[in-house]
């Protein structure tokens, strides 16, 4: 196993976790699920942590007993054998990260672009904020566990200073009218909202990638991904809380990306706005500086299980080369294509691959030592989620079905012709 010279600490897995989360979430999905769920939305945001626990519980488990860079790809290679099965897994874990972080990308090049003037924000400079900031952190994670650790102290320490000022100050200055329940939406709209926003917690996951980095995983990597969970469960209800004391429903979705800046505008001003808006330019970025820390992890995993070509697991500087090609495929995506409907698909196959992790784990559960009833309450919560959430996409978007088939089949079939590539017999795990 792989072991840095320069090991994450607790802090630092929590500031990872925290980054990935709080960057891909409250800033991106906001709006979205506001759509759905109305001001009630922080009830959606209450419940999609409480499904992040759950998971964060079974996850903690496996990766105190198998600390692996690969995360969830090793735990699923111990619950099921290293298969078709595991690799098609991993390939759709794979595609889902990627396409995130396209979108996120995207959206740091969205709100760099609002400080040009209008002009100037042509589509073109978007694209060179977008493909700048994977180069950026491409260059970073190649020096090492250690510098991305560094990054994401500094970059969680600045969000939730600015994000908890605003949430203290929302509050302070709260409309209770605005909250009143005769807004919100009937209650199926809140919980099919249940997708969107456990995908704003699902980037606790990134912390089962630092265990080859981790001194004691065993006793840091469960405390640290409860521990980022909650604090970030706690941001997230207190800021929907701020946003919809303060600004109509229809406000919010009309900003859309730019919503928590949008609610600083009654209580700050012009420079509130600008402090919000430079905040989520840091908060995309520290998302980015996670997950591409964690993606590269993954592939180096699935490239050991022969599940990906052993380019992926060549060391490069501190790092390996599927931090490269990975890279370029992030800024293939976000140039050329718009994933916005994708995202909905990534969002529905996390939980599916989470669900199918946890009941894995019931699998193997005497070797961890962990809690059956945690474990199936995981598992179930997951996959109650994910039929809300395709019973909702499918509703509003009758394709959608068709589109998530597709996914499947295409991560099926390169696992296929993967295997085919490599011309290997994959035997079966013996644990």
């Amino acid at each position: 196993m792989h072991k840095s010279k320069k090991p994450i600490g607790f802090w630092s897995a929590v500031s990872m976790g925290v980054g990935a989360m709080v960057g891909a979430g409250i800033f991106a999905l906001l709006g979205e699920a506001s759509a759905i769920s109305g001001s009630a939305v922080y009830i959606s945001f209450f419940f999609g942590g409480i499904i992040a626990l759950f998971s964060g519980y079974s996850l903690g488990k496996l990766g105190a007993r198998y600390p692996s860079s690969g995360g969830i790809i090793e735990y699923l290679s111990q619950s099921y054998g290293v298969g078709l099965f595991t690799g098609t897994m991993g390939v759709m874990l794979y595609f889902s990260a990627i396409v995130a972080l396209s979108l996120i990308a995207k959206a740091f090049g969205n709100y760099a672009v609002t400080f040009l003037p209008p002009d100037q924000g042509s589509g073109i400079l978007h694209h060179v904020f977008s493909v700048s900031i994977i180069i950026l952190f491409v260059l970073i994670n190649l020096k090492g566990a250690k510098d991305v650790a560094v990054w994401e102290r500094i970059i969680v320490g600045v969000k939730f200073v600015v994000l908890a000022g605003l949430s203290i100050a929302g509050i302070v200055f709260i409309d209770p009218e605005l909250l009143s329940a005769k807004y919100y939406p009937a209650a199926g709209d809140i919980f099919y909202s249940l997708a969107i926003t456990f995908f704003a917690f699902e980037g606790f996951r990134v912390i089962t990638n630092t265990a080859e980095d981790m001194p004691d995983p065993s006793v840091t990597l469960p405390k640290a991904m409860m521990t980022a969970i909650l604090l970030v469960m706690v941001l997230y209800v207190a800021i929907a809380f701020a946003v919809f004391g303060n600004l109509p429903v229809e406000k919010v979705i009309e900003a859309k990306d730019f919503a928590l800046a949008e609610a600083a505008l009654p209580i700050f001003g012009e420079v509130g706005f600008t402090i919000v808006a430079i905040t989520a330019l840091i908060a995309t970025a520290s998302s980015i500086n996670a997950n591409l820390y964690a993606v590269t992890n993954v592939t180096y995993q699935l490239a050991k299980e022969g599940e990906l070509p052993a380019q992926f697991g060549k060391p490069i500087a501190h790092s390996r080369e599927g931090l490269i090609i990975s890279g370029l495929l992030i800024i293939l995506l976000s140039l050329l294509f718009d994933l916005s409907e994708i995202a909905s698909i990534g969002s529905i196959s996390m939980l599916f691959i989470h669900m199918i992790t946890h009941f894995g784990h019931l699998k193997i559960i005497t070797e961890t030592n962990g809690s059956k009833i945690l474990v199936f309450c995981a598992a179930m919560l997951s996959l109650i989620a994910m039929v809300l959430a395709l019973f909702y996409v499918s509703r509003a978007s009758g394709h959608v079905v068709y589109v998530l088939v597709g996914f499947v089949l295409t991560a099926l079939i390169t696992e296929v012709l993967l295997q085919k590539i490599a011309k290997r017999e994959i035997k079966p795990r013996i644990v």
